[in-house]
């Protein structure tokens, strides 16, 4: 069985432990007078589950917490999810969106070539593996459609971006539009064998001395430094010549970067002992720090500012639509649980 199969089927049992056989549907809430129920909640709880990937033994006390504290975790924005879900898809029926036949056959002659599906017979036990059958793909497709034309009409058409929004969030999000200097380096690297004892200090003798000569066939000029790497180098490394990087001055130690700070391109360093041997490096290039200029950085701050707006705006037109919403929780603690979803979407909103 695997981890999603497994999940599910745990989730089913413990959710629907203790629920008297006579009961065949329990509404949870209406929202204008479209009903979500018991069944559908455990199906979006296990979906959610199988998405994180979570396994859960319910054979012990232990799983049956872990399972009870996953639930009361992805709940409350399952809730908020679904009553926004209904509410925009029920918009968009109001407007008269609605999937053609046409667009549908297009969208699974799409999934059918994406997942490399030959045959009708391939597509139905596709189907089938996801417990959904035609009329479901349909529905679920149709909603999303609805859903994305009523976000795009009745909010993104909206949202314009101006030069004081650009300037204002280019002045607070300087950092966003500045790269860091950068290093490119060559290495040559002379290792020390080690046995049980540590390193041996003939060995470590050796290894100097050895170095010590690299460097100078280096540092003379009549041989290229990748040259020499290619030859001698025991880093891996020494295929591309030596070459590491470039590399962000920020992710260097700071002992490193003092030394780096200290070079001029193409100077190389005394041999550094390091934990695998003796290191000799080249600055091959380096980068300052760079700012983007607000006319370079236009095109990245709209996009930005618009994404920010776009949620913003968007939780507004949402807001919108509930206080316009006949919603009827049947459930106090599910209703609990979505006002908790609506603090936490209100916290993690953009902030203006």
């Amino acid at each position: 069985m695997s981890i999603k199969t497994a999940v599910a089927a745990a989730c089913i049992v413990a959710l629907t432990a203790g629920v008297r056989a006579d009961i065949i549907e329990q509404i949870l809430v209406k929202v204008n007078g479209e009903i979500f129920t018991k069944t559908d909640l455990e199906q979006r709880q296990i979906q959610v589950l199988r998405q994180r990937g979570q396994q859960i033994d319910l054979k012990n006390d232990a799983g049956n917490q872990q399972l009870r504290k996953a639930l009361d975790e992805i709940t409350p924005s399952i809730l908020v999810d679904v009553v926004n879900e209904m509410l925009v898809v029920q918009r968009g029926k109001e407007l008269g969106y609605t999937l053609s036949n046409e667009q549908f056959k297009s969208i699974v002659d799409n999934i059918k070539k994406e997942n490399k599906i030959e045959t009708e017979e391939q597509f139905q036990a596709a189907l089938k593996a996801e417990n959904m059958t035609m009329a479901d793909l349909r529905r679920t497709l149709e909603r999303q459609m609805i859903r994305q034309r009523v976000e795009q009409n009745e909010v993104l058409g909206k949202i314009g971006v101006t030069e004081t929004e650009a300037h204002a969030y280019y002045d607070s999000h300087m950092s966003e539009f500045t790269t860091p200097p950068t290093v490119t380096l060559r290495e040559i690297l002379v290792s020390i064998a080690a046995d049980a004892r540590g390193v041996n200090v003939a060995a470590e003798e050796s290894a100097k001395e050895r170095v010590e000569k690299i460097r100078g066939r280096v540092t003379t000029g009549k041989e290229p430094f990748e040259t020499v790497a290619a030859e001698v180098s025991d880093s891996a490394s020494k295929a591309n010549g030596g070459l590491i990087g470039p590399l962000s001055i920020l992710d260097i130690s700071p002992d490193l970067r003092r030394i780096i700070e200290a070079m001029k391109v193409g100077d190389v360093t005394e041999p550094i002992r390091t934990a695998r041997g003796f290191q000799i490096l080249k600055l091959e290039s380096k980068s300052e720090t760079k700012t983007l200029g607000f006319d370079e950085a236009k095109e990245q701050i709209g996009e930005r500012v618009f994404t920010d707006k776009r949620k913003g705006e968007y939780l507004k037109y949402l807001d919108k639509l509930r206080a316009q919403a006949i919603i009827e929780w049947k459930n106090p603690d599910v209703k609990k649980a979505f006002e908790e979803g609506l603090k936490q979407q209100a916290a993690a909103a953009p902030a203006h």
